[in-house]
């Protein structure tokens, strides 16, 4: 079968390997729709970090690996044992893997896994294939009103449900995502479907700023023409800054304005991935403001499932926590034009 599989720094193929079988308790998929993550642009252009050079712990898995972790495809083939999917099932798959056994498994903090893997990453399975096999709780069954090209946006989806759920806020409060890439993006998603209203985006592309007003942002800034905190500082009133942040840039520069467009106790949740290790001035921003700064790392067990209920209501009409992904996806392409270059 035909997979797209990174090989190392600026170097991804689409290879010829051999179709995987499926085992006990396992389910065999035909994927549909796969997205590229900022993660898979990240490894292709500055070499694996993600994906093992030596063996996984979990997975054994190495270089080459086959790609893609937000995928959505049918079930074609089921193991013996499983029982809650059948074939012609649509789903879409819950990719991150944990051991189990180590100090924060044992705490239920499975993202967080010391081992922490992925389907797409850590081993010779991964969306970008004709087919792929992987334990029946990796494949989360999508109801019929959710269609496939929706389900593969449920996992960037999810990662933005955890961001938000890691972060105190309640109805009424206000928030600020810095960045407005897919994850910044899906959290303003998130962020209209759990009722916030004053939601504020800081954004550089003039396109993103404008996809993220088409999500549901009620303000969005171009820090390059404004001065973005106190414009925050503005909007959120009297308050002198929002109560929850989101930094998804990966920049020092959006860490700055995450961190100071807070109002005193308020929370910035770090989502993003860095490159270069950042800098927080501790003691006027932290210490005298009495600010909070957590992070968040993929997604919880349930997320998976409550997103999919989420975007499911969206669909249905209701307006219960409901999320409408109305995605820009710029292209699609099947699998024989795979290729990644510095243009694209």
């Amino acid at each position: 079968m035909r997979a797209v599989r990174f090989h190392g720094k600026e170097d991804i193929r689409l290879d010829e390997v051999e179709e995987p079988v499926c085992g006990i308790g396992q389910v065999k998929i035909r994927p549909a729709f796969i997205g590229i993550c900022g993660s898979d642009i990240h490894e292709y252009l500055s070499g694996p970090s993600a994906v093992p050079v030596t063996p996984h712990p979990i997975t054994g898995g190495t270089l080459p690996t086959v790609l893609g972790h937000e995928f959505s495809g049918t079930v074609e083939e089921i193991g013996e044992g499983v029982i809650s999917l059948q074939v012609g099932d649509k789903v879409a798959v819950r990719p991150n893997l944990s051991d189990g056994s180590c100090p924060r498994c044992t705490m239920g903090r499975f993202n967080i896994c010391n081992n922490l893997g992925f389907i797409g990453y850590s081993g010779d399975a991964g969306g970008m294939s004709d087919h792929v096999v992987v334990d029946k709780k990796h494949a989360i069954k999508l109801p019929n009103s959710i269609p496939l090209d929706t389900g593969a946006l449920v996992e960037p989806l999810t990662v933005a449900w955890h961001a938000v759920s890691r972060s105190p806020l309640q109805v009424g409060d206000t928030a600020l995502v810095v960045g407005a890439g897919p994850i910044g993006l899906a959290i303003v998603q998130v962020l209209k479907a759990r009722g916030i209203q004053t939601i504020i985006v800081v954004e550089i592309s003039e396109q993103r700023r404008k996809s993220a007003q088409l999500f549901g942002a009620s303000h969005t800034l171009d820090p390059k023409e404004v001065d973005a905190v106190a414009k925050v500082q503005e909007i959120a009133g009297h308050l002198q800054g929002v109560s929850v942040s989101f930094e998804t840039s990966g920049a020092q520069a959006g860490l700055d304005t995450a961190l100071a467009g807070l109002r005193a106790r308020g929370t910035m949740v770090i989502v993003s991935l860095w490159e270069e290790k950042p800098t927080i001035n501790a003691f006027p921003d932290i210490v005298l403001g009495e600010k909070h700064v957590t992070g968040a790392a993929v997604f919880d067990d349930g997320d998976f499932e409550a997103v999919i209920e989420a975007i499911a209501s969206g669909e249905s009409g209701s307006l219960k926590s409901s999320i409408k992904p109305s995605f820009i996806v710029p292209h699609h392409f099947p699998l024989p034009q795979a290729r990644f270059s510095h243009d694209q």
